[in-house]
């Protein structure tokens, strides 16, 4: 693993004006083009899983990768995690700079893709030449209309050291967001002995997820736990104070902290793309083998937008961990020759204080469900119902259940409240 901040000689930062050449990893035309047989748009976990597909098919092809963030890939859900709980930073890296024939081009930005030329040009200027291109471009942000720099956006490593060094004990810090990043960065602060307040405008924590009545426990559950929760309020300004800010809602409450963190999800990346021509519908449109609506061009992550198991409709564009490490690396498996369908249904998880979930399909809210506790917001199966079929399941404290959910989805039923009590409990 990287120590220090050192880079491998196959790792190129935008500070490196003449890169070297290891091998037959990439060329570089006299142009000043970079040359691969796959290029990778995007340096996360998508993007490292879909080296290892490509690899698993494809032993020595060139494989660049363009990455915006000057960080090499590495795991995401620990930044919000184990990191928090004394995991070191050392575990989170991927190793992807290890890959044989892969080389990585941090701090750049793709600023233009040209389709019928099959290339890419960065923030620099520099070309990159493909044969096939992945675009794992994930999402950014949502960001409020004031705030400024005052408000850290928590999604990368970037904003995880800058709020690790905030987060001492007695610190004030304002979460807002009250669904997975903004649960879990409040739960997370509140164990290093912050005094946090969680602001959101639904009722309860993770309500557009989790039942009603399981969404407004956790606001009480938070509470016990020295989180100042308060649903329903919409943050309208930011105010600097000297070194503080003052929050307020639309309420009219108003909270002065020492710092400011939101989760209020992201919007997917998709400039880039649609400015290619390609089709885009909140997210990149790609087929079951994962390509976009151009033959050299596939997508994956959060930013791919796909129809699960040969499914017709607007699709899913699912944004954790599970879907981006199974669908990269069947999109890298695509670009070596595999014509496998995706058919993976993915699942993500959390820990909420001593409180933990595994949920798998789609879990809306808003959907009819089943719930099957065995001791009420403490442990049970909640089951999200699409007519008679099931479509989303969610583990409550029950683990090793993962598989048998996913089985339940894939079942045509028909299923009624009765047959799904029991049926998955705790082994």
């Amino acid at each position: 693993m990287l120590r220090k901040g050192a880079l491998p000689p196959h790792v190129e930062q935008h500070t490196l004006t003449t890169p070297a050449i290891l091998g037959h990893a990439m060329t570089r035309d006299t142009s000043d083009s970079f040359r691969y047989r796959y290029l990778i748009v995007g340096g996360g976990m998508t993007a490292d899983a879909a080296v290892r597909g490509i690899r698993e098919l494809d032993a020595d092809g060139p494989i660049g990768i363009i990455a915006a963030e000057d960080d090499l890939p590495y795991a995401r859900p620990p930044l919000s995690k184990a990191l928090w709980k004394g995991e070191p930073l050392e575990s989170i890296w991927r190793g992807t700079d290890h890959v044989p024939g892969v080389r990585l081009h941090l701090g750049r930005r793709a600023a233009q893709l040209d389709l019928a030329g099959r290339h890419v040009v960065d923030d620099h200027g520099d070309r990159y030449a493909y044969d096939k291109l992945l675009l794992a471009t994930g999402g950014t942000p949502r960001r409020l209309p004031f705030g400024g720099d005052d408000i850290i956006y928590f999604r990368t490593l970037a904003d995880y050291r800058h709020l690790r060094a905030l987060a001492e004990p007695g610190r004030r810090v304002a979460v807002l967001g009250g669904g997975f990043i903004g649960s879990e960065v409040a739960a997370a602060l509140a164990l290093q002995g912050c005094q946090v307040v969680l602001l959101f405008p639904e009722d309860g924590v993770g309500a557009r997820v989790f039942p009603a009545d399981l969404a407004r426990f956790l606001v009480d559950y938070y509470r016990e736990r020295g989180v100042d929760a308060h649903p329903g309020q919409m943050v309208s300004a930011i105010h600097a104070q000297g070194a503080e800010r003052e929050i307020v809602t639309a309420a009219g409450l108003r909270f002065t902290v020492d710092a400011v963190v939101a989760g209020l999800g992201i919007v997917p990346e998709t400039t880039l793309a649609a400015a290619a021509g390609l089709t885009v519908n909140d997210g990149i449109v790609v087929d079951e083998r994962l390509r976009s609506s151009h033959p050299d061009v596939w997508a994956a992550g959060d930013v791919a937008r796909f129809a699960p198991r040969g499914g017709a409709g607007r699709g899913l564009r699912v944004e954790h961990e599970d879907n981006a490490l199974a669908q990269g690396r069947a999109a890298g498996r695509a670009m070596a020759g595999d014509e496998t369908p995706y058919t993976h249904v993915p699942f993500f998880y959390s820990d909420l204080f001593d409180l933990g979930y595994e949920a798998v399909g789609d879990l809306d809210a808003r959907a009819p469900q089943v719930a099957d506790w065995k001791e009420p917001f403490r442990e049970g199966v909640v089951y999200y119902l699409d007519g008679d079929r099931v479509k989303g399941v969610l583990l409550w404290n029950v683990w090793g259940q993962v598989d048998a959910a996913r089985e339940l989805l894939a079942h045509s039923g028909p299923f009624t409240a009765e047959s799904l009590r029991g049926r998955l409990p705790a082994p």
